[in-house]
């Protein structure tokens, strides 16, 4: 079994994710590798809350150009976590 902190990389924090907070669903950079249940249980080992749902998305890195260079950032892999209505909310997220 992989250590839960290597699943969940890092939240990700903007005004879309803010507003979808008030509605308990997060939003984390996740390893490519990970699939649904792992990251479901990640979140629930790490955060202790009860999750009901997890959707995911990969995202495609984009090209970048430094002068005559072409370059082009790395694909990722995005999560929304949907936690039950009578779970608490994640504490990192309040603060913000």
């Amino acid at each position: 079994m992989k250590n839960p902190r290597d699943i969940i990389i890092k939240p990700i924090i903007t005004e879309r994710s803010m507003m979808d907070a008030e509605d308990k669903k997060f939003t984390f950079k996740v390893d490519k590798r990970a699939n649904k249940i792992e990251i479901r249980n990640a979140v629930e080992a790490i955060f202790e809350v009860k999750v009901e749902k997890v959707t995911t998305m990969n995202m495609k890195g984009k090209v970048k150009r430094t002068g005559r260079f072409v370059g082009k950032r790395a694909d990722w892999k995005k999560a929304v976590v949907k936690l039950t209505p009578d779970s608490k909310g994640i504490q990192f997220f309040e603060g913000v």
